[in-house]
């Protein structure tokens, strides 16, 4: 078989009942593409899962017409929808499954509390074995991890819809205790976790390039952001109204219809991200006997920029996510005023897309570390200049809470390619390349703050002495729902400024270092694959 037919010659490789295409791209000096034709009649499947089809950037090089779109606005966007979907189900429950536990199911904060924090045991291993299973399980036709967007689109917006069934308050109490658990479960433990651990490991297989890694990471904020804003300024009009004596009260019904609503919105964000992103990085098959989970553990125990980020992470979740779910308490019962905290939660997400366009010139001058660790700085000192002052003006309040959201708004915008970094960190260190595993651990970090915000909210809303039944609550426990709200923030966002400061060691310059490493890695392995299937031919 001729070697160089010519150009653009695809090859069908039958195994099964699928076939595929494989291409081996060589960069001649002037960096134009050229197919070399490869004889693969005597290969056997593992030496063909075995090949590396890249190019020097390490991004592969296949669609149906033999020439894969270069990476872009249309991934960016794709990225952007899937975080839009995610968090129609995580900020969500964030901001308002609480208030849906103790308002219209009755239940008291403690066990809520309880049951938050509970659950976080159960992932503990769900989230552990989903990057597992992502790691080492036969990649689909469209993908590792794009498979998994398209399988758990539906169930995990069903998983969040029924949280939320209203007609649940007439139950028993033992009835509502078990369905709480179950339906909490089912949506946290396992349908969310099966879909965001592989989303959230594609960034590193969308482009292995720094800079279109952080423009993922910004994209991925701004899709939070909007979701937040839908959320923030929309579920307060529709779930809240005022009774005739004044009070704010739920609507039990709007709380079912919006969750619905919001699951149907969600699968519509996860189809786009499915159809708009391309995973482009392939990886050699991991060889030999599979590794323990063990001394999976110990590896990632010695990986210092992933412990700093999993320890930042935990305590900016706990921080944001209580400061979400106190918000509502704080304009329900210290400003009596449900209405504002839309306007409030639209100049919170507009701190976020005002940095947005110039995140990019952020990161490039001074560095992802270092911006983020500037940001949290801002946020943490805003928030105890919030706590020392007690305002009662919901403006000045505005005013204080918006500098504060320009400090978290430039972290998180690039909080995502943090974990990037750490993977290629990881393969460094290792050897082995384990994308889905060093997100679950990641990922295990923020629902660990998660149930913690949610937790410790529950837990201070008894201590302070919050009655859910009441229709209004004591001037004085009101004033105590302020000090939460303001003072716990501002100390968590202090200390996620020295960790990320002190801890974490990925700057600017080690970064740059290792994306040089790994692309001169994907070269030289996609050279020898060449090599060694040309030698097979003759």
């Amino acid at each position: 078989m001729n070697l160089n037919q010519g150009k653009n010659k695809k090859i069908f490789l039958l195994r099964g009942q699928k076939r595929r295409i494989l291409f081996s791209f060589l960069c001649n000096d002037k960096c134009d593409w050229n197919l070399q034709q490869l004889w693969i009649a005597d290969w056997t499947p593992a030496e063909m899962e075995d090949v590396m089809v890249t190019d020097d950037r390490g991004d592969r090089k296949t669609d149906a017409s033999g020439e894969i779109r270069p990476f872009g606005l249309r991934d960016k966007i794709g990225y952007m929808f899937g975080d839009f979907g995610n968090d129609f189900s995580f900020i969500f429950a964030s901001n308002y499954l609480m208030v849906f536990y103790t308002k219209v199911l009755g239940l008291s904060g403690f066990v809520v509390g309880l049951l938050f924090l509970g659950a976080r045991f159960v992932d503990a291993f769900t989230d552990v074995t989903m990057g597992r299973i992502v790691d080492y399980m036969r990649p689909a036709g469209d993908g590792r991890f794009r498979c998994w967007i398209r399988r758990m689109c539906v169930p995990v917006a069903v998983a969040s819809s029924v949280m939320y069934l209203y007609f649940v308050r007439d139950w028993v109490y033992w009835a509502k205790l078990v369905y709480v658990i179950f339906t909490y479960l089912l949506w946290s433990s396992f349908c969310y976790t099966a879909i965001n651990i592989p989303y959230g490991s594609m960034a590193s297989v969308i482009s292995p390039d720094v800079k279109d890694r952080a423009s993922l990471s910004t994209f991925r904020s701004i899709g939070a952001s909007l979701a937040g804003l839908v959320i923030g300024v929309l579920v307060p009009l529709i779930v809240y109204e005022t009774d005739l004596e004044g009070n704010q009260v739920v609507r039990p019904v709007n709380f079912t219809v919006t969750a619905f609503v919001f699951g149907i919105l969600a699968v519509g964000c996860y189809v786009l991200c499915y159809l708009l992103c391309q995973e482009r990085v392939v990886f050699a098959k991991k060889e030999g006997k599979k590794e323990s989970v063990w001394s999976m553990l110990a590896g990632l125990g010695k990986n210092r920029p992933l412990l700093a980020l999993v320890c930042a992470a935990l305590v900016l979740l706990l921080a944001t996510l209580l400061s979400q779910t106190m918000n509502n308490y704080l304009f329900l019962d210290y400003f009596k005023n449900a209405k504002a905290l839309s306007v409030v939660n639209v100049v919170g997400i507009g701190g976020t897309l005002l940095l947005a366009p110039f995140i990019s010139v952020i990161v490039s001058r001074i560095g992802k570390k270092e911006a983020g660790a500037a940001g949290m700085l801002l946020a943490g000192v805003v928030y105890v200049i919030l706590f020392f002052l007690q305002v009662k003006s919901i403006l000045l309040f505005m005013v204080l809470f918006f500098l504060g959201t320009l400090g978290t708004g430039l972290f998180n915008l690039i909080i995502w390619a943090f974990i990037t970094d750490i993977i290629d960190y990881q393969e460094i260190a290792t050897g082995r390349r384990e994308d889905g595993t060093v997100y679950a651990v990641y990922s295990f970090a923020r629902k660990v703050g998660q149930a913690l915000a949610g937790g410790l909210g529950g837990f201070v809303l008894t201590a302070i002495g919050y009655i859910s039944e009441a229709p209004a609550q004591t001037w004085e426990v009101s004033r105590r729902i302020y000090m939460v709200a303001t003072l716990v923030p501002g100390i968590c966002y202090l200390a996620v400024f020295l960790i990320v400061q002190f801890a974490y060691p990925l700057t600017r310059g080690e970064v740059e270092k290792n994306t040089a490493i790994l692309r001169n890695k994907r070269q030289e392995q996609a050279g020898e694959a060449g090599i060694q299937r040309d030698e097979k031919s003759t």
